[in-house]
């Protein structure tokens, strides 16, 4: 909207926060027509941007409208700040440098935006003459290649994939920081390449690129139930690499991955994601990655298959080593054997020092917990006694520092054996930013909020798994109850973009999708059909909008969304789903759901999934029938589980009054009208009747609360976030959590499982009062709406529009809201009164007409930093 009369904007905008692809200068790329975003930002209020000019050059001299010589948008009208494709030339390896500036509702042109930049990868160039080698070992891998330098390099890229995972040495060196690398795909449609900037690692003269592999998900050879041993794919370690070097003389020379190289079986004995590694250090060969080594022993390497996927550029985030954390406490339980205890519960490893005499073999056990004097380790999805076990076995040399390189840990204790030792975790995950703060005075929403956030990330590593420990799969369902509490925390835009690539890569002929991504094949008839889970897939799609406003991944997915849909919907019988999974670990249940008919989540959860593709639809403008699929299923609901008379939802399964039966209908709007509030009232008065505890499993936990708090009930809401014995968040940190649990119970088999800890949702949306509408933040709502026991709170994210904050505190009567929103937001700020005429907003002036409605006085404002003050009751 441009500024109204009688406003008063401050200075003209300025383009901050210049992405490419989501990415602050993303090194390879192989988007085609990556997009260019950017917040813009000016004081005063009510700033709007009308148009916008893009320069793009090949070195940052030449930016500006007379010298760019790759590419000039032109001056464009548009508020448009995000998703705007680059429209010029693109080249494999090319280096782009990019500015942008903005004109504001003024028609005044602001500054040039400071330079950017974004880095082609191999594009349609792909590995030229590389080719996948490997060769027969009897260890991991260890690979090389001796080249010469003969000038002054200009600039150099090591392209490279290694499968499972890669660790790449030049000249003696790490090539990067990332681990785990590249990410978990499924192999057989797609393989990831990274790309790395190696200038600076190269020397005049010999120079030595080297590559040890490990297994990761390729090559599992670990028997488990999910069959990652017989994937598709599944096949011994492998490697491509393209190092292209440019001189200053204008000369290119290239190392590529062929017979050339040479192999041997390195200290790295085994190596599995669920049984740990073994580490020989008397198998070490010091120097194997840089000049001067004599590998004449060393066998040639062999060119081998490559793997059917698709290889393309890894356009998310890398998994890092984010923290190293010593132990609060090591204690020795019996002669030679030591727990230490790191305080916290985490993804990751532990990194290890010792002296110990050759041959000594000292063993790493992690575990969540400890029982009769032992770190608990078992699992009993994998074959064998050995879990999450590492060996080193020492060289006997002095001082040893050894740390594992393929295999993470879930774990918060580690018990120590053969030698006494130092060790620190290292904690480790998808390295995505945080996006979001909250604070209050309330402890326990803090700790929550702490909690949930340790546990997001311990379960982020390039897919989001469902625990660390145990399984490590992309459980679907889990992703779609605990996506809006990821994308509110995170900056998931990359991380999202490629997990939906793994669910379309998931995808049977027949449209059906397993319930976890990527699959081995498993989970298309075991656990199957659980409509709760793959109906993330629409769901997260929609999300992707309402948070990054990303129109390119609706497009890219209708096709393969419309199959899975059509396959779901074609086994509906009587306007219902059939699903064998429902509330997943309710109060009670600790080996799945309750005893109750599954078939009303699974509609439910349909009924939401369709209505999300029909919105898509219509935002990608693609016609479809999928409202009257959902009528259909509305429909079918209704009839087989509402019980009109009583006015709850029940199955002629339930063991007691359900509380996900009745939350899910209310939340999803399945509810008829006419009985909205007779079935909040009853499953308030449910929730009331237990003291105050919830009921639920997976499926309801993160939609109680905002029910509650939607239909008047905030003060039961609030009873039950705060609740402290069983079943409750506070119970589990009164027994010591520092995560989320699995389960409800103490014996909770994952101490780090995020499904259940959505409660954080509603502190960030009711307690906090922050809601993101849609449309990529274009609206937003400030609705603090439960503020029972609650003195303060306030909530601060960087959005892909700008920073949005909401800070609001209470004294008696009095209520203050103070918020900053962004250049191309709008929010509708709903502050609590008792009459509009009760509160007063800064600037007066600036804040137009308010209305009022159920205890709030609702303003509407653009951009700036607002406050209001009122009285409440």
């Amino acid at each position: 909207m441009h500024v109204p009369d009688g406003w008063t904007p401050g200075g003209p905008l300025i383009a901050r926060s210049l992405k490419t692809e989501y990415a602050v200068q993303p090194l390879g790329t192989d988007v085609p027509r990556p997009r260019l975003s950017w917040v813009a930002t000016a004081p005063g209020y009510g700033a709007t941007q009308t148009a916008y000019q893009i320069v793009v050059a090949s070195t940052p001299e030449l930016l500006s409208p007379e010298t760019a010589d790759i590419w000039d948008s032109g001056r464009v009208a548009s508020a448009q700040t995000f998703g705007i494709e680059y429209d010029g030339p693109t080249t494999a390896r090319t280096r782009y440098h990019w500015s942008v500036r903005l004109w504001d509702g003024l028609d005044r042109s602001g500054e040039w935006s400071a330079p950017e930049w974004f880095e082609t990868g191999l594009l349609d160039e792909g590995f030229a003459g590389a080719g996948w080698i490997g060769g027969t070992t009897d260890s991991a891998p260890l690979l090389r290649r001796g080249f010469t330098i003969d000038g002054t390099v200009r600039r150099a890229r090591l392209y490279a994939s290694g499968l499972g995972y890669a660790d790449l040495r030049l000249n003696g060196n790490a090539v990067s920081d990332a681990v785990l690398d590249p990410g978990f795909t499924a192999y057989d449609r797609t393989v990831l390449y990274v790309t790395h900037d190696v200038t600076e690692l190269l020397q005049s003269g010999d120079n030595v690129v080297g590559a040890e592999l490990g297994r990761g998900f390729f090559g599992l050879n670990s028997p488990n139930v999910w069959r990652w041993h017989q994937a598709p794919w599944t096949a011994e370690p492998r490697l491509i690499a393209r190092l292209v070097i440019e001189y200053h003389d204008g000369r290119t020379t290239e190392v590529v991955t062929d017979e050339s190289w040479r192999i041997t079986g390195g200290p790295t004995l085994s190596d599995s994601l669920y049984t740990g590694e073994t580490y020989d250090a008397r198998r070490a060969l010091p120097g194997w990655d840089a000049p001067g080594f004599d590998d004449s022993s060393w066998s040639a390497a062999t060119v081998v298959e490559a793997p059917k996927g698709q290889v393309k550029a890894q356009e998310h985030e890398p998994i890092r080593v984010t923290d190293t954390v010593d132990p609060v406490d090591v204690t020795e339980v019996r002669p030679g054997v030591w727990i230490a205890d790191f305080g916290r519960t985490v993804a990751g490893w532990t990194r290890l020092t010792v002296t110990a005499s050759a041959g000594t073999t000292i063993s790493l056990t992690h575990g969540e917990t400890v029982a009769d004097g032992n770190v608990v380790a078992e699992n009993g999805h994998v074959d064998g006694d050995r879990i999450q076990r590492d060996e080193y076995i020492a060289a006997g040399n002095g001082v040893e520092t050894w740390e594992p390189r393929f295999s993470y840990k879930g774990f918060r204790y580690v018990q120590l054996e053969g030698a006494s030792a130092e060790v620190q975790m290292r904690v480790v995950h998808s390295d995505v930013r945080t996006v979001t703060q909250f604070a209050s005075a309330q402890a326990p929403y803090e700790q929550f909020d702490h909690a949930m956030r340790r546990t997001i990330l311990g379960n982020l590593h390039g897919i989001p798994t469902d625990t660390p420990f145990f399984e490590k799969n992309g459980w679907t369902g889990d992703a779609q109850v605990g996506g809006p509490t990821m994308l509110a925390m995170l900056d998931l835009a990359r991380f999202f973009t490629k997990w939906l690539g793994d669910i379309r890569d998931s995808q049977a002929d027949s449209g059906q999708l397993p319930v976890i991504v990527p699959s081995s094949g498993w989970g298309f008839t075991d656990l199957s059909p659980a409509t709760e889970w793959p109906t993330v897939y629409p769901f997260l799609l929609r999300e992707m909008h309402r948070w990054y406003g990303d129109e390119r991944i609706l497009r890219e997915h209708w096709e393969s969304l419309t199959r899975y849909l059509a396959w779901e919907l074609d086994r509906v019988e009587d306007g219902l789903s059939v699903s064998v999974l429902g509330d997943w670990l309710p109060p009670g249940y600790g080996n799945g759901p309750a005893p109750e008919d599954r078939r009303l989540t699974g509609t439910a959860y349909l009924y939401r999934a369709v209505i999300a593709a029909a919105e898509i639809g219509d935002l990608i403008g693609q016609s479809n029938d999928y409202r009257k699929a959902a009528a259909d299923l509305k429909d079918g609901l209704n009839r087989a589980f509402l019980d009109r008379e009583a006015g709850r939802y029940r199955s002629a399964d339930d063991p007691d009054y359900r509380q996900t039966s009745n939350a899910v209908p209310l939340a999803f709007g399945l509810v008829p009208d006419d009985l909205v509030d007779r079935v909040a009232a009853n499953l308030a008065a449910d929730v009331e009747a237990r003291g105050f505890h919830l009921n639920t499993g997976c499926l309801g936990v993160g939609v109680l609360l905002p029910v509650l708090t939607a239909h008047g009930y905030d003060d039961v809401a609030t009873n039950v976030a705060l609740q402290r014995t069983f079943p409750s968040w506070g119970y589990w940190f009164d027994l010591g959590a520092d995560t989320m649990w699995e389960k409800w119970e103490d014996d909770s088999r994952s101490r780090n499982h995020y499904f259940q800890g959505t409660v954080v949702q509603w502190i960030y949306e009711n307690v906090a009062g922050l809601r993101i509408v849609g449309d990529g933040c274009e609206r937003i709502v400030i609705r603090p709406d439960a503020r029972s026991e609650v003195p303060s709170a306030s909530i601060r994210t960087e959005t892909v529009r700008g920073r949005v904050a909401v800070a609001w505190k209470k004294r008696s009567r009095v209520f203050t809201l103070d918020i900053q929103i962004p250049i191309g937001t709008t929010a509708e700020v709903h502050v609590p009164s008792t009459a509009a005429s009760e509160v007063t907003a800064v600037p007066a002036s600036l804040a137009g007409e308010a209305t009022y409605q159920d205890g709030y006085t609702i303003f509407t404002v653009p951009a700036g930093q607002w406050s209001f003050t009122g009285r409440s009751a």
